[in-house]
């Protein structure tokens, strides 16, 4: 299996990639943006490039050995780092755990397109893990002349303010990397990184894909019926990431009408006249297992929130589902909803979707 192929970010495409044919890409480089867009799938793009056999101005030839390998994540040169929980047993054998678990975790997104991580216990980078980049990047390239390492969510290298050996530790790669190195950091909230990190890096801001991108994606990747890729597709705010937990069932199996409904359901509680609903709403959610599942049930109700947004502030022309419009109508004049509550409302639940 290879990567799916990577969708949108022409104008930046086209700049690094005339950067680094002509040699002058930065050791470092830093790709931000909303969450979902497809950063990490940009920098392993970038990789390609960077090890590519005949690259060009347009990117990757795609047809060399080495341009292969690197789509399946299998390039010897290419290293691919995101989060990982910290194992349950913590041990002198750390770094071997949490290798273990990256290479599970790489061949799930290897072998399915649509695979969205989720873990019981918070993602994070532990000194350990850095610990495994330094020592790879004092290695020669196996392959070509370069290696590459891409760092997903490099934020995560601070989980705590007062905790920041992972992040120091990773600053001494950036300071003083081998000339055969590249470090692609990627990050949806730069401004968490340490401030001397993001001095090291040349930062390139990735926007959200434009709606048909991420259609095109739900059909060719995930399979979807047209109509529930469309629907999904509008709903994801330009992010396939976002996309991807909007479909219920691991993988993007089903329908997306059960996390419609589920939405639904959260806003009238949140709307009722007393708190029974909302414990009610509360005591639905599993304990356990279900983080994938409650964040899909949260960007819904983000949806129904953004419908009912337009319907309090008269522009129910841009509705996202026209067939919810007699149910936002009557919340509206029932509860005389304000806009300026909902975009509050919005604004709290965008902060539990980054908890969740």
């Amino acid at each position: 299996m290879t990567l799916p192929r990577l969708r949108g970010h022409e104008e930046a495409r086209a700049h690094l990639a005339r950067a680094g044919v002509s040699g002058t890409l930065p050791q470092s480089v830093l790709l931000h943006g909303p969450s979902g867009v497809g950063k990490e799938r940009f920098g392993l793009w970038l990789a390609q490039l960077l090890v590519c056999e005949r690259p060009s101005s347009d990117g990757p030839c795609g047809e060399c050995h080495s341009c292969r390998l690197a789509a399946r994540v299998e390039h010897p040169d290419v290293h691919w780092f995101f989060p990982l929980p910290r194992p349950e047993s913590a041990s002198d054998r750390i770094r071997d755990k949490l290798e273990d678990h990256r290479a599970k975790e790489l061949q799930l997104r290897r072998d399915r397109p649509a695979h969205v991580p989720t873990y019981e216990r918070a993602p994070a980078y532990f000194v350990a893990t850095i610990q495994t980049i330094q020592q790879m990047a004092a290695v020669r390239p196996a392959m070509g002349r370069r290696k590459v390492f891409v760092v997903g969510d490099a934020e995560l290298m601070v989980p705590q303010e007062a905790t920041q050996e992972a992040a120091n530790a990773f600053l001494k790669l950036l300071e003083e990397p081998s000339a055969d190195t590249t470090v692609i950091v990627t990050s949806s909230r730069p401004g968490a990184l340490l401030p001397t990190i993001r001095s090291r890096v040349l930062p390139i801001r990735l926007r959200p894909l434009e709606e048909d991108d991420v259609f095109g994606f739900l059909l060719e990747e995930v399979h979807l019926a047209a109509d529930d890729a469309r629907r999904v597709a509008r709903a994801s705010q330009g992010a396939i990431g976002r996309a991807l937990r909007l479909i219920p069932g691991e993988g993007g199996a089903g329908s997306t009408e059960r996390f419609g409904d589920k939405g639904r359901a959260l806003l009238l509680a949140a709307l009722a006249a007393n708190d029974t609903p909302r414990f009610a709403a509360a005591h639905a959610q599993a304990p356990a297992g279900g983080r994938g599942d409650f964040t899909a049930e949260l960007l819904a109700l983000g949806e129904w929130l953004r419908d009912l947004l337009a319907v309090a502030s008269g522009a129910e022309d841009r509705l996202s589902d026209p067939e919810a419009l007699p149910t936002l109508r009557r919340a509206v004049d029932e509860y005389g909803i304000h806009p300026l509550a909902v975009g509050t409302a919005l604004d709290d639940l965008a902060a539990a979707v980054e908890l969740a």
